[in-house]
């Protein structure tokens, strides 16, 4: 029997390094420059970040250590059409660019939420950010959770101790540094995502004899499952469904989340962040690609002796760190160098949620409270310090739920399906703002609350069926490791019909955020237009073209335009009439007299 493989020192400091070089990233940035005196600064970097840095700050944010330990579990256990999803990613980019960003970008508030105040009002904003608040916390938790996966299968040692480093780093230096802090950072954790994927895809490579045989065992294994054209939304992936439930997430996530938005403001002009997002798109698709690779990179080393059916891992989502040290613990250095990768994933993921978690508490709720109850607005220097305590209060709340985060199943299908259920109803209700003038606050609200609990309903209902992996084998097993796990193993196969569930628990998590979109822009439009109908609900008077999509803008204006013309053309008309009434008065004078 193989004795346990471990880190050790040299893996140990090349973690140890990698979280120094984050912590000293925030310091400097706390110590050099404006030191993060104001709120600007804080959390736009005074506009002076570049394009090409803000890319690949872009990728990161999206491409967490769940995108890591999760996509390869995926392409591993259920087939590699999880890679079709990147068509969405080149739908999803120009719409984000030429639809949802010059809005934003025109708006330039701190809070994304500020534009459905100016929209709809109050109420709709609140409703809003504080859904959207909810959800980021919640996937910061699994994201922090995933490392733990790592340092636990690489190491033996408890989550809770991974968590609670992990989460403490990124609360420190997130509070510290201010968003500057957090976009360097992100782009020296890239590299390290990068390096993770190449270590996995090169020893793969070299066990088996190249990568054109890692893809025929992929394929003899049924690995290579891209003709699924199906439209029945009940099977869990199909072509349709990861194209047009990825395009919607995609918007989500690009279109109107904070932390997107955020920092495609931090660079000069509306051209800067549209190329910023176009020059993240084949960054993205390559990190997407290679870890959806990575997956069969991984099959290619157990494809005969499945580690989960045997029980030596819990779950699939501690393939990748196995195998690194099933591959690389001969090498002192390179498994260290991995973990820190996964680490740096979850890092990068969790100090911009927290950053954007600060901004979204400070406009949304701390600032309008403490002017209902003082009459006084927050003072620039209160904001900044509140700011900073906001980014760390929140970090510990993460890593709170970090803990919670163990009794989930798959860290991918669940992270998914939050931004789903949460997603979808929210990309509505901007896209219903911006894209119909008829929609009022009661219809808008009344379709995202009402389209967001029946996404809640469907997805976390029951009971439902389990999704069914692709056949594992372990023929290949060393007699010595099936002797030791005789009578425990975990099929992952069981015959689970889904017929006998409800129809509406069957639908795949895919298609939460098409019907999310779909619902709430639908219900929102009719709903407005009868309370209109019926005098109980009105369009908000003067609102801005600019809080329209450019192409509704621009109708707005020419309306605008002729409508000025018109009145100009009246006001004049009445003034010749006035002149001409003054003339005939004159002339009936003089021939009188």
């Amino acid at each position: 029997m193989e004795e346990t493989k471990v880190l050790g020192l040299a893996d140990y400091s090349v973690i140890a390094v990698t979280l120094a070089i984050s912590i000293a990233i925030g310091l400097y940035y706390r110590l050099t420059g404006g030191k993060q005196k104001t709120v600007e600064e804080y959390f736009s970097a005074n506009k002076s970040m570049g394009p090409i840095s803000i890319s690949i700050c872009l990728m990161v944010s999206f491409m967490s250590a769940i995108t890591l330990l999760g996509v390869s579990a995926e392409n591993y256990t259920y087939g590699a059409i999880f890679v079709v999803i990147n068509f969405s990613y080149l739908i999803g980019t120009p719409i984000v660019c030429y639809g949802y960003l010059p809005v934003f970008y025109k708006l330039q508030a701190t809070s994304t939420y500020e534009y459905l105040e100016k929209r709809f009002g109050v109420s709709a904003r609140i409703l809003a950010s504080s859904i959207v608040w909810l959800q980021m916390l919640l996937y910061s938790g699994i994201v922090l959770y995933a490392p733990a996966l790592a340092f636990k299968t690489t190491t033996g040692m408890e989550k809770l101790t991974s968590i609670l480093s992990v989460g403490l780093a990124c609360a420190f230096y997130s509070s510290i540094g201010g968003i500057k802090a957090v976009l360097i950072t992100d782009i020296f954790q890239a590299f390290l995502m990068f390096a993770s994927l190449i270590i996995i895809i090169a020893t793969a490579a070299s066990s088996v004899g190249g990568l054109d045989k890692i893809w025929e065992i992929a394929r003899e294994g049924g690995r290579l499952n891209f003709n699924n054209f199906s439209l029945d939304p009940t099977e869990r992936h199909t072509c349709w469904g990861l194209i047009i439930g990825g395009m919607c997430t995609f918007l989500s996530l690009y279109g109107i989340n904070q932390i997107q938005v955020q920092r495609m403001l931090t660079v000069k002009s509306l051209k800067s962040a549209q190329k910023a997002l176009w020059l993240s798109w084949p960054i993205l698709t390559l990190l997407s690609v290679m870890t959806c690779f990575s997956g069969l990179a991984i099959y290619s080393k157990y494809f005969n002796c499945d580690p989960v059916t045997i029980t030596t891992i819990k779950k699939n989502d501690m393939l990748m760190p196995l195998y690194i040290m099933d591959m690389t613990s001969s090498l002192p250095g390179l498994p260290g160098l991995f973990v820190a990768g996964i680490f740096s994933a979850g890092l990068s993921t969790i100090s911009a949620a927290l950053n954007a978690l600060a901004a979204i508490s400070l406009e949304d709720y701390i600032k309008p409270l403490y002017f209902i109850c003082t009459g006084k607005e927050f003072s620039p220097k209160k904001s900044l310090i509140c700011s900073k305590v906001l980014a760390f209060i929140l970090g510990i709340f993460c890593i709170l739920l970090a803990i919670l985060a163990q009794y989930l199943n798959s860290i991918l299908q669940m992270s998914l399906t939050i931004f789903g259920v949460v997603g979808g109803p929210l990309v509505g209700l901007f896209t219903l703002g911006m894209l119909f003038e008829s929609s009022t606050q009661r219809g808008a609200i009344f379709g995202t609350t009402l389209s967001l609990i029946f996404l809640i309903w469907i997805s976390f209902g029951g009971p439902r069926p389990f999704p069914q992996a692709l056949p594992m084998s372990i023929e290949g097993c060393d007699s010595d490791l099936l002797a030791k796990f005789n009578g425990t193993l975990n099929f992952q196969n069981n015959f689970n019909p889904k017929k006998e569930f409800f129809y509406l628990y069957r639908i795949s998590y895919l298609w939460y955020a098409p019907i999310g979109v779909v619902m709430t822009i639908v219900v929102g439009w009719i709903t407005s237009n009868v309370l209109q109908s019926l005098g109980l609900d009105q369009v908000k008077k003067n609102l801005d073209p600019d809080l329209f999509f450019p192409c509704i803008a621009r109708r707005i204006r020419s309306r605008q335009r002729n409508n000025c013309g018109e009145e100009s053309r009246e006001v004049n008309l009445k003034k010749y009439q006035v002149r001409d009434d003054v003339a005939d008065a004159k002339t009936q004078e003089s021939l009188c007299t």
